[in-house]
């Protein structure tokens, strides 16, 4: 993947932000979408998505397609997010690698896959059955895990460059999911972006999680933790430059308070390329 690609830095769009965005245009480099959110017929969502994305490059992401599920790929999700994707013209479509749903029912949660051959295969299979609908790679990325499969023969990320490398599927790093995921099941977090293909990552995630102690939980509603943006720094160094994004879904802050954690991205990510560049 060519770093030509790399947007720089941006924002989750939420509705709380619609209009200041239209009427600010604020120092955003571009917008991620929860695709699900714009799989309608009309409405206020498909008013301001059109508008904003007049102004902005968008990329699209999903909660719903389920792609360890044991279930059929839902082909009318598909031809929806194909839809959508021909009118947005995103610069890539993700979501996660998990299953959210069984034969019959949606859980409301993205869980995590066992790590096995049959589960790489698996996954392969529908990964590739998407890429063909969508005429993309489709870009995967790393939940927070709150346990761990005792079937699991490789890590997640050994997981996830394997998949990749069968596929040609791209990757998005959500540092903050390792971040909960390494306290939570006790492994090291480095360990888990070394193992990555560097080359295959397209995206990188930053988001706050709540801390009860003895675990975290990924809640997406708080700042971003100390932790998270030195792992962050750290990745950079090991990445070079990559897209950047900072989500919130919940105790939505004023605006200008998630500006200012964009700007920070940003001179966190300066400083880490400066350091890592070679002497002249």
């Amino acid at each position: 993947m060519s770093k030509s690609n790399m947007l720089g830095f941006g924002l989750g769009l939420r509705s709380e932000y619609y209009q200041q965005i239209l009427e600010q245009r604020p120092a955003v480099d571009w917008f991620e979408i929860i695709s699900e959110n714009y799989m309608v017929g009309g409405g206020k969502a498909l008013y301001f998505l059109d508008a904003i994305k007049e102004q902005y490059p968008l990329v699209m992401h999903g909660v719903s397609l389920s792609i360890g599920g044991p279930h059929e790929i839902d082909a009318d999700y598909l031809r929806q997010l194909k839809n959508l994707a021909d009118r947005v013209q995103p610069r890539w479509v993700a979501d996660h690698l998990c299953w959210s749903r069984g034969s019959a029912h949606h859980l409301h949660d993205l869980l995590p896959l066992p790590f096995t051959q049959e589960s790489l295969l698996h996954v392969a299979s529908r990964v590739r059955l998407v890429q063909d609908v969508l005429q993309r790679p489709l870009v995967l990325e790393n939940v927070s895990a709150y346990v761990q499969w005792k079937t699991s023969c490789m890590s997640e990320s050994q997981f996830l460059a394997e998949l990749s490398s069968l596929t040609g599927c791209e990757l998005l790093l959500d540092v903050n999911n390792v971040y909960v995921s390494s306290k939570n099941q006790g492994f090291d977090p480095w360990q888990f972006i070394m193992e990555l293909p560097h080359e295959r990552i397209r995206q990188i995630h930053l988001a706050g999680h709540s801390d009860y102690g003895h675990y975290l939980i990924d809640t997406h509603d708080q700042p971003i933790a100390d932790p998270v943006w030195a792992l962050y720094s750290k990745t950079l160094s090991y990445l070079g430059a990559t897209a950047t994004l900072i989500e919130r879904d919940d105790h939505f802050p004023p605006f200008d308070e998630l500006l200012a954690e964009l700007s920070k991205a940003r001179s966190i990510s300066a400083n880490a390329l400066r350091a890592a560049a070679p002497c002249a």
